[in-house]
This record gives C-alpha cells, structure tokens and sequence, in this order.
C-alpha cells in the first residue's frame, strides 16, 4: 500500500511559480515511477508529467514542455513539480500517483496509487 499525500498549491498571477512536492509513504519508492496530473473544472483528467524510477527518464504534456519540470528524491521519498511561466489554463486540482513498474507512462490507468490533490490556480 503505497499513500501520497501532495502539498505546494495555491493561488499565483499568470507569469509566476509554483513548486508542488507530494510525499509517498509505502512500498520501495525508489523502485515505482511517479507521475503528475490535472483536473480543471468539467474537464477530464490529463496527464502532465511523469519521471522514471532513477529520476534519470521524464515525460512531458506537450503544453507545458520547458514551462514544468519533474524531479524526484529518492532519499526523501518525494516527487515534485516545478511550475514556471505560468498560464490561467494551467489552473487545476493536481494530483501525483504511483506506478509501480519502474518507466513511468502518460496514461492514468497505468498507476496504481494516487493522491488527493491539490488546487492550482493561475489569476490573469
């Protein structure tokens, strides 16, 4: 059983930062890969971000290449995500999940645990 539990959102102007940490407890996090997605309101959930086991292969959403960066500390059990230059469309609850083979994909149903999210919103 693997928990994670995401912290870092908040509310920030278009152009700004924010960095999102999410803390996994459970099973060898040095061996699952991790991932980062979103929901905004009436949408369907999207992937954003994943990163391999080692930290050593990451994936992006097309949108937000060179904007957001995943990284992860394997000692401290810790993903995170880097947000720059940021848009009001970027504005979405944000979750983190698991996978527990090691690669890391875009698609949702390739993990097996997720977080509860946290809100992101982006002011024009």
């Amino acid at each position: 059983q693997v928990t994670l539990v995401e912290s870092g959102g908040g509310l920030v102007q278009a152009g700004g930062s924010l960095r999102l940490s999410c803390a996994a407890s459970g099973g060898t996090f040095s061996t699952y890969a991790m991932g980062w997605f979103r929901q905004a309101p009436g949408k369907e959930r999207e992937f954003v971000a994943a990163i391999n086991w080692s930290g050593g292969r990451t994936y992006y959403k097309e949108s937000v290449k060179g904007r957001f960066t995943i990284s992860r500390d394997n000692a401290k059990h810790t993903v995170y995500l880097q947000m720059n230059d940021m848009k009001p469309a970027d504005t979405a609850v944000y979750y983190c999940a698991a996978d527990l083979s090691p690669q890391g994909s875009s698609w949702s149903t390739q993990y097996d645990y997720w977080g509860q999210g946290t809100q992101v919103t982006v002011s024009s």
